[in-house]
């Protein structure tokens, strides 16, 4: 077939082109922390990704139509034999009534040949009575000897025609045989390569999900992609994390996020605000949960297993848990201490699956449990709760929580109940009084409204405060106009715990320039806000005009780029100006 022969060698060459470029991609130098020479790496093997998938995708159109003529040919094969089938069939009928009618022929040769050498014709026509009968009988033999000369005629031009036929027929077998050898050659050849190109696929894609991955691990340091919950001592409050820190100079700007994650399910500073508002614990839970059943009477004996501790009673368990300081209930939030103890109760039965499914883990990533009941009004909240589970679908519901919200509950669907939260500004007035009566407010979350500008570790990298210049914020937009236009693997955070080799704040001005920004200082910030829960746009007067970027555009640059660990962990935020 030699309709694909030249695209062959095309495909080839193009897989070769791909296959080149991974090589070259994962021999590059490790980037260490340099999280945009990850992302370069990243860019390269999708790169390489999408010209391989683009040098399969021709190699997968031509199987398609090879499929579709392998098909039509086979059936033109299937029908071919039928023929060749019909034709022996026909060949050998032929045959037999050839060999027929040549013993037919024999046996009257013989016959006729046996009266000539008894007596000849004339004697035998002298013993008819009139010259009529010897006509007659002159006649019939010559009409016999005719017939007799065209039988032979027939046999001989029927023979010829016969092994005409039977020399076709062995060419066209050969001729079939030889088109389905190719065909399946074709075929086997092209599904190879898309076997071996599709493999090849695999394999980046596994790369490119590996450096992500670890990529999110470096960033999680800035983002604070991590969950957390209060504990049993609240975290203490950092005066230069506030917004009224003076960092003795002008203008200055600081990013400062609403709550840390997560932001999903019932906020514990929330909920304690709610109680000292006056709120029951049936009105915190459906307020962070939306339409859930509280089951007031769920088998207090049901045993569930706990990672490195055996197995113990639902009631047992949720006493050792130490996620909400007891105090509070001192101090007017003995109504959240309750709702916290429903809401680690029905945790607890969706992760195990009611005792059927495997332990429930001792952390934060599922729930804080020491082996030793906490006691005090925890306990007091845990057995005024007993038996308390929220119900959803006929099953226990996975009850999110977290430290601080900032003021905005996001909505989530639990898989395991089938039950989907709402979201709601966490107010009493809903978005209008976000800011100033915010339940998180009235129970006294330093997480809140804050400056970071510290890593969970408590390492500022070198820096006192989350404050930056005018020069250093012109950076992030210089840092955000070399993003948009690709990837660079120096536009990292400057200071000496990230390492790398990042751009000075004049080469990364010198950079930008060269796409058409290069930003020497910010004058001004304001921010607008969304409905929905986020920062939407943040807009920036330079001193080559305002520039407007989105809030999840300026989140990733500023995380990126942000001298130290100075971060923002929320996806709402605010830039203070001074």
């Amino acid at each position: 077939m030699r309709w694909g022969k030249w695209w062959f060698l095309a495909l080839i060459i193009s897989l070769g082109i791909a296959f080149g470029l991974s090589a070259g991609v994962w021999a590059e130098e490790d980037c260490g922390n340099n999280t945009d020479c990850i992302q370069k790496q990243i860019d390269d093997l999708t790169k390489s990704l999408e010209m391989s998938r683009s040098a399969t995708k021709p190699l997968e159109a031509e199987i398609s139509k090879l499929s579709a003529k392998i098909k039509t040919i086979q059936t033109q094969i299937d029908n071919a034999i039928k023929k060749t089938k019909q034709l022996e069939v026909d060949v050998r009928t032929r045959s037999e009534k050839v060999t027929a009618s040549y013993t037919i022929l024999s046996v009257k040769t013989r016959e006729m040949y046996k009266k000539l050498r008894a007596e000849p014709l004339w004697v035998e026509l002298l013993r008819y009575q009139n010259l009529g009968e010897s006509r007659r009988e002159l006649v019939y033999r010559q009409e016999s000897s005719d017939r007799d000369k065209q039988l032979i005629v027939n046999l001989v031009s029927e023979i010829g025609r016969l092994e005409q036929d039977k020399k076709s027929l062995e060419i066209e077998k050969q001729r079939l045989v030889k088109l389905q050898t190719e065909l399946d050659k074709q075929n086997s050849f092209f599904q190879g390569e898309v076997k071996k190109a599709k493999s090849f696929q695999t394999d980046l894609t596994s790369k490119i999900a590996q450096l992500s991955a670890r990529q999110q691990a470096i960033l999680a340091e800035k983002q604070g992609n991590f969950s957390t919950s209060v504990g049993d001592v609240p975290l203490a409050d950092d005066p230069n994390s506030r917004p009224d820190y003076n960092p003795g100079f002008s203008p200055a700007f600081a990013a400062f996020s609403f709550g840390a994650p997560h932001f999903k399910g019932m906020s514990q500073y929330g909920a304690y605000g709610r109680a000292k508002s006056g709120q029951n614990v049936e009105d915190i839970l459906r307020a962070y949960y939306g339409g859930v059943e509280i089951k007031k009477d769920y088998s207090s004996s049901k045993v569930i297993k706990v990672s490195g501790y055996g197995s113990m009673d639902i009631e047992t368990y949720v006493k050792r848990i130490y996620e909400m300081p007891g105090s509070w209930g001192d101090n007017g939030g003995f109504e959240a201490l309750k709702a916290q103890a429903v809401a680690a109760r029905s945790y607890a039965l969706a992760w195990t699956d009611e005792g059927r499914g495997g332990a429930i883990c001792t952390t934060q990533d599922c729930q804080v449990y020491k082996n030793a009941n906490k006691g005090g009004k925890w306990e007091e909240a845990v057995n005024a709760t007993r038996g308390w589970v929220l119900w959803a679908n006929g099953k226990p519901f996975k009850s999110w929580y977290a430290s601080t919200s900032g003021g905005y509950q996001e909505s989530y669907r639990d898989s395991y109940s089938g039950h989907t939260t709402p979201s709601l500004w966490d107010t009493p007035s809903g978005r209008g009084g976000w800011t100033s009566q915010a339940y998180e407010k009235v129970g006294g979350s330093p997480w809140f409204y804050k400056g970071w500008y510290k890593g969970t570790s408590g390492d500022s990298c070198g820096r006192s405060h989350p404050w930056l210049t005018g020069e250093e914020m012109a950076d992030i937009v210089n840092a955000w106009v070399v993003i948009k236009s690709g990837s660079d693997d120096r536009v990292s955070p400057l200071g000496s715990c990230w390492g790398g080799n990042p751009y000075s704040l004049a080469d990364l001005k010198n950079k930008a320039e060269e796409k058409g920004g290069g930003y020497g200082k910010v004058t001004k910030v304001t921010v607008t806000y969304s409905e929905g829960g986020y920062t939407s746009i943040v807009r920036l007067d330079t001193d080559k005009g305002a520039v407007e970027i989105s809030g999840a555009d300026f989140k990733k640059t500023f995380n990126l780029r942000a001298p130290g660990r100075i971060s923002l962990k929320s996806g709402l935020f605010n830039i203070e100006n001074k």
